[in-house]
């Protein structure tokens, strides 16, 4: 079964649990300094915020998948559509490993499809801190594929700051 996915940017995190907590009614599953996540069962879904976003905001969509065969059915769907399509594979992210691949809607919203493998201590293992703050961006793409930034599609170059 699938879960659906959004990450918002916030400027105050401990307002914003407080606000999210209520609304939920439930506390987050996981709060680490700048990131917090709901893991929700009715409805289900993984609503994630942080602070590491250039502005306050929608940062992306998506869907989690339980398993393997999820995650390439969508995979084979977004190619079947013939959507651009950023195959991270293998990856860390938002304190957790994943296999995951990106597509971008009309308006230029990413929409992230992925399979959460485990949790980590970091939000980012191959990140390096700059004086923006830390953040989990792949590498450019060399192909037609949407670039990268942290975490997926680069929505403009204003974008590279935001982080999932």
């Amino acid at each position: 079964m699938k879960r659906f996915h959004a990450h918002v940017h916030v400027d105050d995190l401990a307002q914003s649990i407080a606000f999210y907590s209520k609304l939920f009614a439930v506390a987050p599953t996981r709060v680490e300094a700048d990131y917090a996540k709901w893991m929700l069962e009715d409805p289900r879904v993984n609503f994630a915020i942080s602070t590491r976003g250039a502005q306050p905001g929608l940062d992306h969509f998506g869907m989690q998948t339980d398993d393997a065969a999820e995650l390439a059915e969508l995979k084979a769907r977004a190619e079947a559509a013939d959507m651009a399509l950023l195959d991270e594979g293998n990856t860390t992210c938002c304190y957790a490993r994943s296999e995951k691949h990106w597509v971008t809607d009309p308006q230029g919203i990413a929409w992230e499809h992925f399979h959460t493998l485990g949790d980590i201590p970091v939000f980012n293992e191959a990140q390096q801190p700059t004086a923006a703050g830390a953040c989990c961006s792949p590498a450019p793409a060399a192909t037609a594929t949407p670039k990268a930034a942290c975490c997926g599609p680069a929505k403009s170059t204003a974008h590279k700051a935001s982080c999932c």
